[in-house]
């Protein structure tokens, strides 16, 4: 028997496809309707970003395609009910998965008594010892905590909190400008909050390619949102009946008062290890308190293993499945491989971004000859006869070669478009080989097709 400590619903997917071989998990969440933080943030950050683009649509841009009502609200309740069954579904779907692999597990906390041995405290107050000949730590990852800047979930809130207001807040303020505060700065901005966006470092996500991230940021800003980049919140105060952020440059100067009635703390992430007897085996970690293993997933410790945000590497649900799958596979006897190049990034506003491989500051630092090929979405007949063609497609291809380096991609529907992109750099493709490849018109992926060609050649429309 194997047992995976888990509150990564990536991870649980995996073992149910490993069922044979991996048939124990023990959950470290209190209740499986939240298998983790990384997926209920996913799933339900989703939702509701649907529900508000489809708000936003109604209210701006149905009129100019002859559709009119009388009057557009929003009933947030609703918003969130639909919301908390599509979690509730999906939580139900890996409960399904369990039961037809035959897959055992127990709701509750989990701690380490040895490298073979877990204690549950169950959510029936109960405690038991669950035992295994290897064990998977996929605990996943937990909101990071700024100094002096303390969570209530009611005023000043994390990403979970963010996605339960119980009321459309008329000043949001976001402190953090990655994935998951621009993300739901726009769900609530499209809802009608005036959201400002304080980020310390001088850009808004740093690993996107500095071109499409220009682009993005102004795109952002045209919906509303405003940002102070350079900048850092050194105290909060909260006893009045509005938050007030004491700002201050990030390089030191003048302090000013930012007054918010919800503040949405968005400064990343950290590993959820917190509590699992790690130190108590030894389990070697880094500063950062990631969990250190080999190209196995193997820990310095004989049979622990770990896998997804807990260990380094993007702190991506999609790159979680991955690393649980090639976990499970070499457990197995068998061969895995992960290659933390080939993962994408997506942001899922609208426009969403969504990119892989090297950016054009990165190529330039390996000192590497390349090419660039553009294609904008306002010369895609898809994009313009749907009324929606603000974003970009850029590719980087090395000039010898022709070999594809990076795909950086801004349209409203990127994230589905990054995997042919994906697929070509996994397989080594010139941007020729996706020039020559037929695609169907009109659609949005010709826009990549033009890209490629204008990377070795030229684009045909523009």
């Amino acid at each position: 028997m194997h047992l995976c400590l888990s509150s990564c619903a990536e991870a649980l997917e995996l073992l149910c496809a490993s069922a044979s071989s991996v048939p124990f998990v023990t959950l470290n969440l209190p209740f499986i309707g939240m298998l983790s933080l990384s997926s209920s943030i996913c799933d339900a950050g989703i939702a509701l970003l649907h529900s508000s683009h489809m708000y936003h649509e109604a209210k701006h841009s149905f009129p100019s395609h002859g559709v009119k009502f009388s009057s557009v609200e929003v009933d947030l309740p609703s918003m969130m009910s639909q919301k908390d069954k599509a979690v509730s579904n999906l939580t139900k779907g890996i409960e399904g998965l369990f039961k037809k692999n035959k897959v055992t597990y127990v709701k509750g906390y989990g701690k380490f008594v040895s490298p073979s041995e877990v204690s549950v405290d169950t959510l029936e107050g109960e405690s038991t010892i669950v035992k295994g000949k290897n064990v998977i730590v996929a605990t996943g990852s937990d909101v990071k905590l700024l100094p002096g800047i303390p969570f209530d979930e009611k005023r000043i809130v994390s990403s979970t909190g963010a996605l339960s207001l119980s009321e459309i807040p008329q000043r949001l303020v976001v402190i953090g400008a990655g994935y998951i505060g621009l993300e739901m700065g726009s769900v609530w901005s499209r809802l009608g909050s005036a959201v400002t966006v304080v980020e310390f470092a001088p850009d808004i996500v740093p690993t996107m390619d500095a071109e499409v991230r220009k682009q993005f940021q102004r795109s952002l800003e045209k919906q509303g949102m405003k940002f102070k980049l350079k900048t850092k919140v050194v105290g909060v105060d909260t006893s009045g009946d509005v938050v007030k952020l004491t700002l201050e440059p990030s390089a030191g100067g003048e302090r000013t008062i930012l007054e918010a009635d919800v503040v949405l703390v968005s400064a990343g992430r950290v590993p959820f290890t917190a509590g699992l007897g790690l130190e108590k085996l030894g389990v070697e970690t880094d500063k950062a308190g990631r969990i250190l293993v080999n190209e196995r997933f193997a820990t310095n410790v004989p049979g622990v293993y770990a896998i997804g945000d807990v260990i380094p590497g993007p702190m991506l649900a999609h790159k979680a499945e991955e690393d649980g799958v090639a976990c499970v596979e070499f457990i197995a006897g068998k061969e895995g491989h992960v290659d933390y190049d080939m993962v994408p990034g997506v942001v899922y506003t609208h426009p969403e971004v969504a990119y892989v491989g090297k950016t054009e500051e990165q190529v330039k630092t390996l000192g590497v000859d390349y090419r660039v090929g553009k294609f904008p979405f306002l010369a895609n007949s898809r994009a313009k006869a749907i009324d929606d063609a603000e974003g970009i497609v850029k590719i980087l291809a090395e000039k010898e070669t022709d070999k594809i380096l990076g795909v950086h991609i801004m349209a409203p529907n990127a994230g589905e478009l990054i995997h042919e992109a994906v697929l070509a750099l996994q397989y080594g493709a010139a941007s020729e080989d996706i020039a020559r490849t037929c695609h169907a018109h009109p659609t949005m992926s010709e826009a990549l097709k033009e890209a490629a060609m204008a990377t070795y050649d030229k684009p045909i429309h523009i």
